[in-house]
């Protein structure tokens, strides 16, 4: 029996986008599948010559996740034009894209991969996966903000969601989150009267930044893959 696939998850597999984005860009008239501008739900075979708006994409390449320590001033961005790109930084050998956001003034871990269902299930909003950083502020840090910080404040309209927060000294905290609203920490210690001086992102989900050195990265085992929601 010849195996086939959809094309959804043909573009998927081969780490050009998401699934559903998949089904975007075939609903929109931009996959052709021998030459030939293709539907949703159409299927492809091994000899099959896939291309999107006039490139060939390829299934042979292998996925890829990666972990890496992002250095402050990096931003998350595929943008070339930006001399501060985050590829251009890790200069990964094969094309891959980031997993979520670090800002620009914060360091740590990131992920990037060239799955774009994975990336996709992993960034989806609400999932509640849990995101661990340690932060240093301007001031001493007191009960109240402690309290404060775990119990939720307003941040972008809403209130932020019940999460953990532990004194490590009189300036620094550890804080895991739940959510990823844009500059989440900062926004919250910005409205209990506190400055960020320092934020770094030391886990996501069951991946732990270690010991991987400013700058570089590592590739995420079969296992970890598995934890964080992606098949071998």
């Amino acid at each position: 029996m010849v195996e086939n696939i959809r094309i959804n998850k043909y573009l998927s597999e081969s780490g050009y986008c998401s699934r559903r984005k998949a089904d975007e860009l075939v609903a929109g008239g931009h996959v052709k599948i021998n030459g030939i501008v293709c539907e949703i739900g159409a299927r492809v075979f091994p000899e099959d010559f896939v291309e999107v708006d006039g490139r060939e994409i390829s299934s042979n390449d292998r996925r890829v996740v990666i972990a890496y320590n992002k250095p402050i001033g990096i931003e998350c961005t595929s943008d070339v034009s930006n001399k501060d790109n985050i590829i251009k930084a890790v200069n990964y050998p094969s094309r891959v894209f980031t997993v979520g956001r670090l800002d620009k003034n914060s360091c740590g871990l990131i992920l990037l991969t060239n799955d774009g269902d994975l990336a996709n299930n992993i960034s989806k909003a609400g999932q509640g996966h849990e995101k661990e950083y340690i932060v240093k502020v301007d001031k001493k840090i007191t009960e109240d903000f402690i309290f404060k910080m775990s119990d939720g404040v307003p941040v972008l309209d809403k209130i932020t969601a019940k999460c953990t927060v532990k004194k490590i000294n009189d300036y620094t905290f550890s804080i895991i989150l739940i959510q990823g609203l844009n500059r989440q920490i900062r926004r919250m210690c910005e409205y209990l009267g506190y400055k960020v001086t320092f934020l770094k992102r030391i886990r996501i989900m069951n991946i732990k930044l270690g010991d991987i050195q400013i700058g570089k990265y590592r590739e995420l085992t079969p296992q970890e893959i598995r934890g964080i929601g992606g098949r071998i």
